[in-house]
């Protein structure tokens, strides 16, 4: 079922119970195709994905870019309450590295989300939610910081920036990424983020074994 942006979207047309139905495959359509292609996404891919034709897509939602920012709204809110579910962890390393896992995972996972908070989706006025999910993750930072568990000479803006490092290009040096490669990568990030000789514990966001 669509989420609550999209549903308010897709409101606006007080669609019929039978239109209902070709709304939702928009949607899921619409998440598909943001994934694999990002914003560059265009209204013919959504159609086709969802077996529908363009006139069908325009009678259920004003435009793409309306779509594209109802699903990354909601993405992004999603995003921003796990970190605020993370402050409230009674370990504060614990629950910076759990987000840092969702962080980077589902950044991983769609090129439409990694393209949005990289800034390339200014047309979407995204804005207002990426900044409260900015200053949840300062917070986050903080509160790791003053319990000892981060590295006291980082500013909050060096980690968004080192996480996003995480996701592997498609290829270097002519090795191609392995599928669990971000939490390799992550593994390695947050070792970097702690105080020294203080390496992070195993666990759900940091337990990629050492290969070949």
């Amino acid at each position: 079922m669509p989420d609550s942006a999209v549903t308010a979207l897709l409101a606006q047309n007080q669609p019929r119970a039978d239109a209902q139905r070709n709304a939702e495959r928009l949607v899921e359509a619409t998440r598909q195709a943001l994934d694999e292609l990002g914003l560059a996404v265009t209204t013919r891919d959504i159609a086709q994905r969802a077996g529908v034709g363009l006139g069908t897509l325009y009678r259920r939602v004003p435009s793409l870019d309306a779509l594209l920012a109802a699903i990354l709204t909601d993405t992004i809110d999603e995003m921003t309450a796990r970190a605020a579910h993370a402050l409230d962890s009674p370990d504060a390393w614990q629950g910076f590295a759990d987000f840092a896992e969702t962080y980077v995972q589902l950044r991983a996972q769609s090129c439409g989300l990694h393209d949005a908070l990289s800034g390339r989706g200014e047309r979407l006025d995204l804005a207002q939610r990426i900044n409260r999910l900015q200053r949840t993750m300062r917070q986050l930072v903080q509160r790791a910081q003053k319990a000892g568990a981060l590295r006291a000479d980082l500013d909050w803006r060096d980690v968004p920036f080192a996480l996003a490092t995480a996701i592997p290009p498609g290829h270097t040096i002519g090795l191609a990424p392995r599928g669990d490669q971000w939490r390799r990568n992550l593994r390695i990030i947050l070792d970097g983020l702690r105080p020294a000789r203080s390496p992070a514990p195993e666990g759900s966001a940091a337990s990629a074994a050492p290969g070949n």
